[in-house]
Order: structure tokens, then C-alpha cells, then sequence
């Protein structure tokens, strides 16, 4: 299953002012996704991302039946949710802010969800909630207004727009303060926009 390796940089989290945890996609690396900080942090954030083993998160579509996806999605939210727990020992959850791309958007979107509570901002580029059907007994928590930034194509060849939009609502459901932006035409990517949008609306 997934080890618990966490690519860190940064200040140290000891010292930091407050974190952020980046989740990469399918087939990308940990250090791909570091290169994300610098659009929404300085040197007094603590700044960490996990390594999914073989670069996958799961090896099916986000959108297949939960246990063809088993046992690597129970690791991943495993994996996921120790690494906000180890943050949470120096910081408390409301200067945790989480960022993830396609299959770590979806993570990121799942275990937060999971266990909700006032994050300081998770931006979810281009995922949704994980499962052919979404089980909504996994989510019973509130986000207390935390601010959720989400993206998606109008046909994005990974992520049905429809799952997105499900997944809005849910999150807002759960007290977020939640908007999705869809951008026509748009490749299965992260554009400047995106990142300008989620910096405004949570970072800044």
C-alpha cells in the first residue's frame, strides 16, 4: 500500500504561520505539485506532499465502484488524513489549507469531506468526490464556512462536469462556503485563471 512519504519545504512547521498540503495527480510526483506553492504562500508557510506509491492514488477511474479501487483508497485517505493530523499538532486546522490536482483533487476533496471541520481554504482543481455513487453516510461533518474553491471543463475527458457540480453542493451542504468555475473548452490542465480565482478567493 501507499508509505507515508512527505516531500516538505518551507518553513518548519514548528515555526510556520500556517500550511499547505499539496496533492498530486495520477502519474505526477510530489515535487511536480511543490512548484504549486508559490502561488499561494511565502516563506512563513509550512508546505508538504505526499508521494503516492507508483504515482497513483488508485488505479481505477474516481468514478469506479469504491472496492475496485480497494485496498488503494482506503491508503490513500489514510495517508492523507495522518498528514493533517500531524500538522494538526503545531497548527490548528484553521491554517490548514489543502490543494490537489485530478486524482489528488479527488483525495483531497474525499478526506476532507470525510472529516470536516474550519479548514483554512481547499482549492479542488478539476475532482470531485470518489465513488460510482456517492455515499453520502461517509459525510456527516461541518465545514464552518471554510472557504472551497473548485474548477472543472465544461467536457473534461477525466471528470464529468455533473460530478463536480454533486460535489458543490454537498460541500455546501456540509457549511462551506463553496463556488465551482467552469471554463469551456479547457484541457485536462491547470490554467493561470484557476489559480488566480482560488488565490482571491482563499489565499487572499
Amino acid at each position: 500500500m501507499h508509505t507515508y512519504d512527505i516531500i516538505e519545504t518551507g518553513s518548519p512547521l514548528d515555526k510556520a504561520t500556517n500550511a499547505l498540503i499539496l496533492v498530486h495527480g495520477r502519474g505526477a510526483t510530489a515535487r511536480d505539485i511543490l512548484s504549486m506553492a508559490r502561488f499561494f504562500t511565502d516563506e512563513s508557510w509550512y508546505i508538504a506532499a505526499p508521494q503516492a506509491t507508483n504515482h497513483t492514488w488508485y488505479p481505477r477511474s474516481f468514478l469506479a465502484p469504491t472496492d475496485r479501487n480497494e485496498p488503494w483508497i482506503s491508503s490513500a485517505i489514510n495517508l492523507l488524513h495522518t498528514l493533517i493530523l500531524n500538522v494538526l499538532r503545531e497548527l490548528p486546522l484553521e491554517k490548514i489549507f489543502l490543494v490537489g490536482f485530478s486524482q489528488g483533487a479527488c483525495l483531497s476533496a474525499e478526506v476532507t469531506a470525510r472529516f470536516a471541520g474550519k479548514y483554512g481554504g481547499i482549492v479542488i482543481f478539476t475532482g470531485g468526490l470518489i465513488g460510482e455513487q456517492l455515499n453520502y453516510d461517509n459525510y456527516k461533518g461541518n465545514f464552518e464556512g471554510t472557504r472551497i474553491y473548485l474548477s472543472n471543463g465544461n467536457n473534461d475527458s477525466h471528470v464529468p462536469l455533473q460530478r463536480s457540480q454533486d460535489t458543490l453542493a454537498q460541500l455546501k451542504k456540509m457549511g462551506a462556503e463553496a463556488e465551482l468555475d467552469i471554463f469551456p473548452n479547457r484541457a485536462h490542465t491547470i490554467i493561470q485563471e484557476e489559480i488566480d480565482r482560488a488565490n482571491a478567493f482563499i489565499f487572499n
